[in-house]
């Protein structure tokens, strides 16, 4: 079941998670563009899994050495929406649905891996 929420409200709780990363960590972001999408989308050749709530796509910044740089593309991190929805029943579940979603692939940005993000409760 899809709880409803229009496209503005739930833009703006995804404007408030980003705007609830803690400044230090938001200082040390580097090259990353947040996007929302409807739904989860496989390239070819990958299982279907379309209930994954986000993607971080990018070089984190552990594994990025001195050949990165110049003309690199920013990182992405896209919220699904859809997802999300069906993965809650009220509009605070959506909130800390939300939040936890976008602190875990920020994580990933800064190179922690889903096991970590597991044993801190981000997953």
């Amino acid at each position: 079941m899809l709880f409803e929420m229009d496209d503005d409200e739930f833009q703006t709780l995804v404007e408030q998670a980003i705007d609830a990363i803690p400044e230090a960590a938001f200082a040390m972001m580097d090259n990353v563009i947040f996007f929302i999408e409807d739904e989860y989308e496989p390239p070819p050749g990958e299982p279907e899994n379309p209930e994954i709530l986000g993607l971080y796509e990018g070089i984190a910044l552990t594994e990025r050495d001195l050949d990165w740089g110049t003309g690199a593309l920013p990182d992405r991190i896209t919220i699904f929406k859809n997802p999300t929805l069906r993965a809650c029943e009220t509009r605070e579940d959506v909130v800390r649905e939300i939040g936890i979603t976008v602190m875990h692939e920020v994580a990933h940005h800064f190179g922690i891996d889903d096991a970590k993000l597991h044993d801190l409760g981000w997953s």
